[in-house]
């Protein structure tokens, strides 16, 4: 077999370390499909207290093999107030051990079950249909893959020892044990792996291309990197979502910062061990967690006021997801829970309307910043929704009144179609809006025209529906439902403008009559969940029919 050269070898490597990556996405996504729901009711049972978190936190990563992604789950729970910060952490750390039991695994040559793990896994997800069948045949192929790509990358790390270039060039990244720790953070942050990272350590440390100082210090830079990932996914979720991932690199910079002290010390002990170097590296992947764990899970409770206090609580008039109106102390007064209930729905109905309003600028413009601001406020409005909700649910409901079981009825009823409009917009339109933009494709202008009109219209007729509800006006209520046939005209007319396209058969001109005709059926929809909102109104007065049938029979 002929010699590569050195730019051969590094590019060998690299695309061999893309198939480690790639792998171990797969694994990780095919876990998550197949068993996503059940990890996510693992983590939830778990957080009652320090010691099952622990074990919670240890037994999903396990599974799911991927310390981001606990991490990620963890701090929606802590930004929801889901959870105690102290049990939340103490997950955190148990996800630190969890994600390094695969690794004592494939630390030891098992490459005789690649081939058995590729076959099986390709046949599972050719002839398997059921979904956590197909997903778990996914994770074998992975799992085949991952080793392969173990293989191919010893050999190709074998001529290092006869190439000088090579062994020159790997002593300068890791001979200094403070650049090889950098030097691994910033490929377990890019891969967003430390299992990916360690593999690739693990490698390096079996071809003899970095010595045991760099092992050591590369192996506390992979738990470096990934504890940066969850920060940077939670920078914008708020400081409670922050506090579990900004502990949780407090813990791995105090880690390698005492790793660093002790590396001699680490090193000697490793040595001691009956080990090669690759095994050597998972072992001392493993040691670091479960004492970094040991040494934090006790102090936990001050450790999570200190971060507290890091991170405070937003006042609320500075966060648009937490409620402003919903006083507690206001439950065992009916009459007053309700007008505080009904000023936190009125907040929604604005969110509402400033999502139409963005809408319309997103149809004719090429902003994608547009849907991103939808996206965002469609998060608000589903937060005050739920905190609307569990108010509603708490307040002394046997000390209503009829008039106050109406107005409580009138306001859910208002609050549950003001949830499903901004899922319309945000599902819907965003998504045909964010194709367009990408598509860099543009409306012609009486169809934008025809679309920018009916968002005004929604706007107005929101807005005569939040009067309805404040005012019981039934004059405006009856006004609203007839509206629905402006919009069945206004629909008519673009499925017969799409009729015509058809028949002239550009192509172009059709997807755009296409786009045209499903966000008006998508704006009619909108419509039809204003226009509810007064139902109840309607209904109480007698002035809406069962049916729009003639002659309706049973």
């Amino acid at each position: 077999m002929p010699t590569q050269s050195p730019t051969q070898t590094l590019l060998a490597l690299a695309g061999e370390v893309a198939l480690l990556l790639w792998s171990v996405q797969l694994v990780t996504a095919g876990v998550s499909a197949a068993l996503g729901s059940r990890l996510r009711a693992l983590a939830a049972s778990g957080l009652s207290s320090r010691w099952r978190s622990f074990l919670a936190g240890l037994g999903v990563t396990a599974v799911l093999q991927s310390s981001t992604a606990t991490a990620l789950m963890i701090s929606s729970f802590a930004g929801a107030g889901l959870v105690a910060l102290p049990a939340a952490l103490a997950m955190m750390l148990g996800a630190n051990v969890g994600t390094t039991l695969l690794v004592q695994v494939v630390s030891f040559d098992i490459s005789p079950a690649v081939p058995v793990l590729l076959l099986a896994g390709y046949v599972g997800m050719r002839r398997l249909t059921r979904i956590a069948a197909h997903e778990g045949a996914k994770v074998v192929f992975g799992l085949g893959l991952m080793l392969l790509a173990l293989k191919l990358m010893q050999a190709t790390m074998q001529p290092v020892e006869h190439s000088g270039v090579l062994r020159t060039l790997l002593a300068a990244l890791s001979g200094d044990p403070a650049v090889a720790l950098l030097l691994a953070a910033v490929l377990s942050f890019a891969a967003h792996s430390s299992l990916a990272a360690i593999l690739v350590v693990m490698s390096l440390a079996t071809a003899g291309a970095i010595g045991p100082e760099a092992i050591v210090a590369m192996v506390l830079g992979c738990n470096l990197g990934t504890a940066i990932n969850p920060l940077v996914q939670a920078r914008s979720a708020g400081n409670a979502a922050m506090r579990v991932p900004v502990g949780n690199l407090a813990n791995r910079l105090a880690g390698c910062a005492l790793g660093l002290l002790a590396l001699p010390l680490i090193v000697k002990l490793l040595a001691a061990l009956p080990l090669a170097a690759a095994p050597a590296a998972a072992a001392f992947h493993l040691a670091f967690n479960l004492v970094m764990a040991a040494l934090f899970l006790l102090p936990l409770p001050a450790i999570a006021r200190l971060l507290t206090r890091f991170l405070p609580e937003p006042a609320p008039e500075l966060d648009p997801a937490r409620s402003r109106y919903l006083d507690e102390s206001a439950l065992a007064t009916p009459t007053i829970a309700l007008s505080n209930a009904t000023r936190e729905v009125l907040r929604m109905a604005d969110v509402v309307d400033d999502m139409l309003k963005t809408s319309a600028s997103a149809m004719e413009s090429d902003d994608a910043g547009c849907v991103a601001a939808i996206r965002r406020a469609d998060d608000v409005l589903d937060s005050l929704y739920d905190q609307i909700q569990l108010y509603v649910g708490a307040i002394a409901h046997e000390a209503l009144s009829e008039h106050d079981e109406r107005r409580l009825s009138a306001l859910l009823a208002l609050a549950i179609n003001l949830e499903h409009i901004g899922d319309i917009v945000e599902k819907n339109l965003m998504q045909m809006a964010g194709k367009r933009i990408r598509d860099q494709r543009r409306l012609p202008s009486a169809a934008l025209a025809s679309l920018c009109d009916m968002h005004e219209r929604l706007r107005h007729h929101l807005r005569l529906a939040v009067t309805v509800f404040i005012s019981q006006d039934e004059a405006t209520a009856r006004r609203l439902v007839r509206e629905k046939e402006t919009f069945r005209e206004l629909e008519r007319e673009a499925i017969e403008d799409h009729l015509a396209e058809m028949r002239k058969g550009d192509r172009e001109a059709l997807v755009l009559s296409a786009l045209r005709l499903d966000i008006t059926r998508d704006l009619k929809r909108i419509e039809a969940h204003i226009a509810a909102t007064v139902h109840g109104l309607l209904e109480h007065r007698g002035l809406l029919q069962a049916t729009r049938l003639l002659n309706a029979a049973e």
